[in-house]
């Protein structure tokens, strides 16, 4: 089993603000209400789960890629988290993945269907399957 860990402090009320940080101290970041619903400048919440989805479905498309003998250049994801803002509390609705590979010897078919099984399986969207709507919104080979 491994455990990892991240860490939230906030000052103040609502309008304060705080700092998110992981285990290894390689991310360490400011986060407010500013930055997560005003576009203001920090992190928030969605953003990193967007960023760990994006960070597990890659190495997941990587890992079944490589295990099938696929020799991959390159891939690039990302993970887009949608937020309701419009009833009493606000509800991630929606997660749409886009991905784009350079792999040698697949077709783009071969490689729709490799990312369908990295979407299902990778652990964080495993993990996000009560988000009411994911999506493989885009998977192309370059």
């Amino acid at each position: 089993m491994i455990n990892q860990r991240g860490t939230a402090v906030w000052n103040g009320d609502i309008k304060g603000s705080g700092e998110i940080s992981t285990q290894s101290g390689t991310v360490k970041a400011p986060y407010s209400v500013g930055a997560r619903f005003e576009g203001q400048k920090g992190t928030n919440p969605e953003e990193l789960i967007g960023a760990a989805h994006a960070g597990c479905y890659t190495m997941f498309l990587n890992s079944i890629l490589s295990k099938d003998g696929k020799q991959v250049k390159q891939l690039h994801t990302e993970s887009k988290v949608t937020l309701d803002t419009s009833g009493d509390v606000p509800k991630v609705v929606k997660i749409s993945l886009t991905t784009e590979g350079e792999v040698e010897g697949i077709s783009q078919e071969e490689f729709q269907q490799y990312a369908e099984k990295a979407k299902e399986n990778c652990p964080i969207s495993v993990l996000l399957k009560a988000v009411p709507e994911m999506e493989l919104a885009s998977a192309k080979l370059k």
